[in-house]
């Protein structure tokens, strides 16, 4: 156990919860579940952002940058359809746009050869754009897909790219324990895993870098400045003794599942079911399987008795804070029942600022392990929100 007047959590998100993401193995919910296990909130949960054009099957980006420098998206008829979706902007629209419209030319029967992805073409931009401008993304392209980009299309899918949620904090940093902004003294957050909510409900692209550098900064002078006033913890030997008690019980199962079932199950159903596209069915659907692995996840095999870098174990405790936010995210996005950036209900297709221009904060009861939902006011400063028009 490792004691400390402050702690700064900047563990990033938690985007191999879906089947198919842009994000590192690492990345698996770690620094939200810990505080949503202990009863503080995760605030805005539903929000995630799905970027559109991400490799088939394989999650890696293609940048926006090869749109932006006159790329296009085909259907399986070789149609620019997003000029139907967005005829002033077009492929150039925003990430949620453009993956919604993706999938519902998919859903309406038009992805390639009857698949789940369309394909990006690039063959016009020519040898000086793609080897100078895109050297990386054409890169990618030879290498994973053994395609040339010169001559060949390109298959594309929306994948789970950035979470907007997580753990709530002040612009300084500080965890906050409550819809009254009660910080936590002691506890910071910074990065994807905090959510300040300079990115509100969709992520403008590179804005993450900035929310990095500014809070990162912020935080960081924050806790020196508190440190002065922070008292040495006392030793919870009771947290220290349920952590033990959890890894003793996960490397004694022999007769359980193996972690990796579960969650392949858990990310099919997070991205079908609670993905780009979202309805009641949907997500009654998503929160109830949820709820069965969790129970499964009670008992599981670890082959692996070792101390020493035990990957197996390490699968393991990343599957049930994996649980932990899809159970937060699920919850949240069934209770939102409108359209709002990188939450779209197919039910719910309007904006509603009346009843939902409000920030969700999801709170496990330590109690009965039930999810609770409580909401607080979005602060409005300068500019006054409204509705996109493309």
């Amino acid at each position: 156990a490792f004691r400390a007047r402050a702690v700064l959590f900047a563990t990033g998100g938690y985007g191999k919860v879906f089947k198919v993401t842009s994000n590192a193995h690492t990345l698996t919910g770690d620094g939200m579940a810990i505080p949503y296990r202990r009863g503080l909130p995760l605030e805005d949960m539903e929000f995630f952002q799905f970027h559109p054009t991400g490799m088939y099957k394989l999650g890696f980006l293609l940048s926006e940058a090869m749109r932006g420098e006159g790329g296009v998206l085909l259907n399986d008829k070789g149609e620019r359809f997003m000029e139907r979706y967005a005829p002033t902007m077009k492929d150039l629209a925003s990430r949620d746009v453009v993956s919604r419209s993706i999938y519902l030319e998919i859903a309406d029967g038009r992805g390639i050869n009857g698949e789940d992805y369309v394909h990006l073409d690039v063959r016009h931009l020519g040898a000086d754009v793609l080897n100078r401008k895109l050297p990386d993304m054409s890169g990618f392209i030879r290498t994973y897909f053994g395609l040339e980009p010169l001559t060949d299309l390109v298959p594309i899918q929306p994948t789970a790219h950035y979470a907007m949620g997580g753990i709530p904090t002040d612009i300084d940093g500080r965890a906050l324990r409550n819809a009254a902004n009660d910080p936590v003294p002691g506890f910071y957050a910074a990065g994807e895993v905090a959510c300040v909510s300079v990115h509100g409900a969709n992520r403008l692209g590179t804005n993450s870098l900035l929310d990095i550098l500014v809070f990162g900064r912020r935080a960081g002078k924050r806790m020196a400045a508190d440190l002065e006033s922070l008292e040495a913890p006392a030793p919870d030997l009771e947290a220290e003794a349920n952590a033990q008690e959890r890894i003793d019980v996960l490397l004694a199962g022999t007769d359980g599942e193996r972690p990796a079932v579960l969650r392949g199950e858990l990310q099919e159903v997070m991205f079908a079911k609670c993905g780009v596209y979202r309805t009641e069915e949907l997500l009654t659907d998503a929160r109830n399987t949820v709820a069965d692995l969790r129970e499964r996840a009670e008992r599981l095999r670890v082959d692996d008795r070792g101390c020493r870098y035990n990957t197996d174990l390490g699968e393991a405790i990343e599957l049930g804070f994996l649980l932990d936010c899809a159970e937060a995210t699920v919850a949240s996005a069934l209770a939102r029942t409108e359209t709002r950036g990188g939450h779209a209900r197919e039910d719910h297709p309007e904006r509603d600022d009346v009843n939902w221009l409000k920030h969700t904060l999801a709170t496990r009861d330590l109690a009965s392990g039930m999810v609770e939902l409580g909401y607080k006011p979005v602060v409005i400063t300068k500019f006054e929100p409204k509705a996109r028009v493309y």
